[in-house]
């Protein structure tokens, strides 16, 4: 067995995702700026500079040994549970309503979000939309956002969506249709605060509670029923 990493580096200086390098380039040129200006803002500056790197912070996940668990693509809290058809930008083949988990993420949270399940993409679609408080049921058909819909290696049908926030302006995908990934894969971010909707396959219910703390590529929302013999 592994020994976990205990060290303070790992608390105070964790992984950077690639996509904040230019975000805290450009935060550390303005405290220098600012610095050379007034000597007193170097602090603050020093400040803001770390406060963007560490939204940007990609911490290895520890993935769960049950291969049949869903587990949560964001970090943050359950805000929502509801039973909802899938959304129909995905062309979905039953409209019969499945169960939706939404995990909301506060900009203290990791943006960084993985696969809820291994699969292959099958399709996404990118909407543009407005940037309502992400916490919100409407969020979900008003809100710029990313779809995405796969198919596990059991042939169950699983999507989610990456819905922008009030604060949040930018949705990044590293994925494609297409592509296979494996359950806890980093598949996208969002700057900066924002919510993930997770729509399990049908027959398959939540195994969280709604205030509930979520870890992505950790925290299991639900259990798939096991592949047939």
């Amino acid at each position: 067995m592994d020994t976990p990493d205990l060290s303070t580096r790992r608390f105070l200086l964790p992984p950077m995702n690639r996509e904040g390098r230019r975000f805290v380039l450009a935060a550390a040129a303005l405290a220098l700026a600012a610095a050379w200006l007034w000597l007193p803002l170097a602090a603050a500056g020093a400040l803001l500079t770390y406060g963007v790197y560490l939204f940007f912070r990609d911490p290895e996940r520890v993935d769960p040994a049950d291969p049949q668990t869903v587990v949560s693509p964001a970090d943050g809290i359950v805000c929502l549970l509801t039973q909802t058809p899938l959304p129909a930008a995905l062309q979905p083949d039953d409209p019969a309503p499945v169960w939706r988990v939404s995990v909301f993420m506060s900009v203290l949270d990791v943006h960084v979000n993985r696969m809820p399940a291994a699969g292959t993409l099958t399709r996404t679609c990118y909407i543009p939309g407005r940037f309502l408080n992400a916490s919100l049921d409407k969020a979900s058909e008003g809100n710029e956002r990313q779809l995405y819909l796969m198919r596990t290696p059991a042939g169950q049908t699983l999507a989610f969506v990456q819905i922008a926030g009030l604060i949040a302006r930018r949705i990044v995908s590293f994925t494609q249709p297409g592509q296979t990934l494996a359950r806890g894969e980093r598949f996208g971010l969002i700057r900066f605060g924002s919510r993930v909707d997770v729509y399990l396959p049908p027959g398959v219910s939540p195994a969280v509670r709604v205030g509930q703390i979520t870890v992505a590529g950790e925290t299991p929302l639900a259990r798939l029923p096991p592949p047939s013999p």
